[in-house]
């Protein structure tokens, strides 16, 4: 048989003559790891499903048992770094700039946008997750935005849905890369759904049965519904038991660790606080091993985005992102962790507060004279 490619497109017909498109990521190899032609095929096809009166909702999904999507191909925007140290890296620039697109389309799309959050849903996969209308997550859930680790910072509309977390919780897990369950990411706000792993298929049908209108607000409506009525209300596991949200269980502690206007404190606080829970410890990892110039980006991404419209949160990341994959410490971070694998990664800096304010306010000055997402709100 014929290679189907790196994303499958089909249309399944509803009972009244609708269509659910489905779209399916199909690189299970690399737990579906986003690269440019995959998001340039769903957006195309997006913007042909968004003008076809048949389709009445969108159905995205991961090929295999593992992930719905990991992330972007950092390999790829690692080479793209190492081949023109300093920019432009027109390859890695050009992949953030067409992804963004794609997840302003699908924060913006009229119709109902399902997104089937089963297994690994990290970086690039997390920025189409939190961007559909109906986010279901299930008991195979692992949600994380590690940027910490390579020096990057949680972009794909991080600084929008971050910014929107319970108290502290999205400084928190932008900071140490904290890993969330399925009970974590809808107390977080986003998942608004839990199903069993095993119930897709049930989902689907359900959403076959549905009386499709030609209004996708009442479509909207009608799919709300549905979800309410077929899936649980709380969070299982494969054991049956209701899931335990850490973010919840700590959510006290967050806010006071992550209280003030002093990022250095902050990152001290979390560091000393003693705890004997697995999770919190693993986040204290993550970050005292992070890149201190990612965490202060990351530091400023939140702040200076909190009062940004999503067109503005695009555009800012892109500025962002341009920056940062233009700086070694960057290419340096990808290299210990996926290229090497030492995962003793050398920072320019061995302290947050050892890094200069001048270099965080590069980050955030645009590097070219017009913005490329600056036609974003009109396409």
């Amino acid at each position: 048989m014929p290679d189907p490619g790196p994303v499958i497109f089909e249309e399944r017909d509803t009972a009244n003559g609708k269509a659910i498109g489905l779209i399916t990521l199909s690189v299970e190899k690399t737990l579906n790891s986003l690269t440019l032609p995959m998001v340039e095929l769903m957006r195309a096809q997006l913007l042909e499903w968004r003008n076809d009166e048949r389709i009445a909702a969108v159905f995205m999904q991961g090929a295999g048992e593992k992930a719905f999507c990991a992330g972007g191909d950092v390999q790829e925007l690692y080479r793209s770094a190492t081949k023109t140290p300093g920019g432009p890296c027109v390859e890695a620039e050009t992949f953030f700039e067409q992804e963004y697109r794609l997840d302003y389309l699908l924060h913006t799309y009229e119709k109902p946008v399902v997104c089937w959050g089963d297994g690994i849903v990290m970086g690039g996969g997390l920025g189409l997750f939190a961007a559909s209308s109906h986010a279901i997550v299930t008991e195979k859930t692992r949600i994380a935005m590690p940027e910490i680790t390579i020096a990057l910072y949680p972009d794909v509309g991080g600084t929008w849905f971050l910014n929107r977390m319970p108290g502290k919780c999205g400084l928190f897990v932008a900071l140490t890369a904290a890993s969330m369950n399925a009970a974590d990411t809808l107390y977080a706000g986003l998942a608004g759904y839990f199903s069993a792993s095993q119930s897709k298929g049930d989902v689907l049908a359900a959403m076959s049965r549905l009386p499709w209108q030609d209004s996708h607000l009442k479509n909207r409506q009608l799919l709300t519904e549905c979800l309410k009525t077929t899936t649980p209300a709380k969070a299982t596991g494969a054991d049956g038991q209701e899931m335990q949200s850490a973010l919840a269980n700590h959510r006290a502690e967050i806010d006071q660790l992550c209280a003030g206007d002093d990022l250095t404190k902050v990152v001290g606080n979390i560091l000393a606080f003693a705890s004997d829970d697995v999770w919190m410890q693993k986040a204290q990892a993550s970050l005292a091993h992070g890149s201190p110039v990612a965490a202060n980006t990351i530091w400023q991404q939140l702040r200076r985005g909190s009062g940004m419209s999503l067109e503005e949160v695009f555009q800012f990341e892109l500025m962002v992102s341009t920056n940062v994959v233009r700086h070694p410490e960057f290419a340096e971070g990808v290299r210990a962790l996926l290229i090497d694998k030492d995962k003793s990664p050398r920072w320019l800096y061995d302290r947050v507060e050892a890094v200069p304010e001048t270099l965080v306010a590069q980050f955030m000055s645009p590097p070219w004279e017009k913005n490329p997402l600056a036609d974003l709100a009109s396409v």
